[in-house]
Formats: C-alpha cells, structure tokens, sequence
C-alpha cells in the first residue's frame, strides 16, 4: 500500500525505511531538501491515490498543530491522517473533532523503539475507530516487532508490540503514561549507579551494571543501554547530568492528580531532572540556612569570586 510520511528525522527516517523494507511504497515530505520524495504538502498529497493515509512525524505542539491543520485543507473524506509523535492526548480529541467534520479520519499513534526501531521494530499504540486502524493496519504490521518465539519454539499469540488501545486520544495516552514509567526506571538505575560509584567497596561498576543483565528481576533493554553508555564512558565523564523533560513526565503527573492516582515514584523522577538543571540549589540553601539557625549547623559560604562572577 501507499503512505505519505512527513517528517524524516531519526525516528521518521527510520521508519521510512521499515515500510519499505515490508514492501510497502512510501512517499516522503520533510523541511529538509535532501531528505524528502516531494518538495511540499500538495506535492505529497498529489503523489497519492485515494483513499490516502497520510502519517505525521513530527514534534509535539505547534509543529504538528499547524501540519495537521494544513492537511485538513488539503486531504479528502475517508482519507486517514495518522498522528505518531509525542502529542498530548487532548490535543488529539481536538483533532478529530476538526477532522471528523470533514470526514477525514484520525489515528493517534504512540511510537517506542527510538534509533534502534529500524532492525527491532517499533512497539505501536494507537487510538482511533475501528475502521480507521483497519486501514491502517498493514502499516502497523511492517512497522511493529516480528513474532517472537516462546521457551517451547511456539509463537506467542497477541500482538505483541502493538495494540489499539481505544478511541482516539487512547495511543498518546498509553504512550504518555509509558514514558512515565520510562522516567521512573532511568532514575532507579541512575540512583543505582551513583551508590555503586559512590563507595570504595565496589571496583568495578560497569561490571556489577552489566552483570545484572542475565537472569535478574531488574533486567530491561533501558539496562542494556546504560551498559552500553558504560563501555562507551566508564566513569560518564564526557556528560553532564542534565536532564531535559520533553512533556509526557508532566502530563503522566498531571492525569495522577486528575485522576487521585498515587505514583510517587514518577513525580520523584520528574522532580530529580527539575533538580538536575540547577546548578545551586535555592531549596537547598534554605534548607542548609535553617540548619544553621535552629542547631549552628556549619554552613559553606560562596566563594568571594563566585558571588562577584556568578556562573
């Protein structure tokens, strides 16, 4: 079948390939001139038959407000835009409803795999109707994991790897409170791997990180990427620990709360990459301050350069 993709980065690119790889024909629009099939959104329109599904690639917020809006312009009804980047799932449900009017169907699909989903596949979860994912489908197959084979050489029924979560909104929704849990994990291990550095007992971290790799509880693939972090940096020391949120942490927090949900171990980890940005912690002077006062807790006072030429 036939796919327009719009936006060809280091997922869409990859992607891209995928698809073709599952002898799919993919026709691709990206900013970028020496990445793209077509030089505009009519172009790319243009190059495809009727009914057309028409995936969306690119980042959350305005970019994909604006592309989705102009393809509302240009598409026609029963064609079918799919949504696949980090995209709040509010922002989809508006989506629809705009779409829906013109009788243009609408996707949401949240994508995990980053860089490596070109050889492994790509765990897809998607909202929308019925109809809609129908056909969708062959895209999704090609784009998802191969079958995987039990203990016993049988394959595992399902599918594994992807999933149509509900109506519309449902995929960024899943994808949202899956990249919470993303956030959690990461800074269990990151906790893990500062206690290991931190005592003269342990002589070989990377070893005790990657030993934890086979037949433990704690095993994970996020585990074999910081082994391979590890053999690429022993020590980290080419990096800094700053850490950026790019929304789906927030948002998995702020349903929490809609929702009375407790997820403590989420909020930690958002608030630990608020944390890694401050280079001097205003909460943890007030905090050494108050120690000073109530006990004469010795505090450690800025250096005269520092407070003259603060970084």
């Amino acid at each position: 079948m036939q796919l327009g993709l719009i936006g060809l980065g280091k997922m869409g690119g990859n992607m891209a390939e995928r698809i073709r790889r599952a002898g799919h024909e993919v026709v691709g629009y990206d900013r970028a001139p020496g990445k793209r099939d077509v030089d505009t959104l009519q172009g790319l329109v243009d190059a495809l038959e009727a009914p057309r599904i028409v995936w969306v690639m690119v980042p959350s917020g305005e970019p994909t407000k604006a592309t989705v809006e102009e393809l509302a312009g240009l598409l026609s009804p029963g064609d079918v835009i799919v949504e696949g980047g980090n995209s709040k799932f509010t922002d989809d449900q508006i989506h629809d409803v705009m779409l829906r009017e013109k009788g243009i169907g609408y996707v949401d699909a949240g994508v995990s795999g980053g860089v490596w989903g070109l050889e492994n596949g790509y765990a897809l979860m998607v909202g929308g109707t019925k109809e809609d994912v129908a056909k969708v489908q062959p895209i999704f197959d090609a784009l998802k994991p191969p079958v995987q084979l039990d203990e016993s050489g049988q394959e595992h029924t399902g599918d594994a790897g992807f999933v149509h979560a509900g109506p519309v909104g449902a995929g960024h929704f899943s994808k949202m409170v899956h990249n919470g849990i993303e956030y959690a994990m990461m800074q269990a291990y990151g906790e893990g791997y500062e206690l290991l550095a931190a005592v003269d007992l342990i002589e070989d971290v990377p070893g005790v990180i990657k030993s934890w790799t086979q037949g433990t509880v704690i095993r994970s693939w996020l585990l074999d990427l910081l082994v391979r972090a590890l053999d690429e940096d022993p020590n980290l020391d080419q990096i800094t620990g700053y850490a950026e949120d790019s929304g789906e942490g927030r948002w998995t927090v702020e349903q929490a709360i809609e929702n009375a949900v407790p997820i403590p171990a989420i909020a930690a980890s958002l608030f630990a990459r608020f944390s890694s940005r401050q280079d001097d912690s205003p909460t943890m002077k007030a905090v050494a301050a108050l120690r000073n006062q109530f006990g004469g807790h010795a505090v450690h006072a800025v250096r005269a350069q520092e407070a003259e030429h603060p970084a």
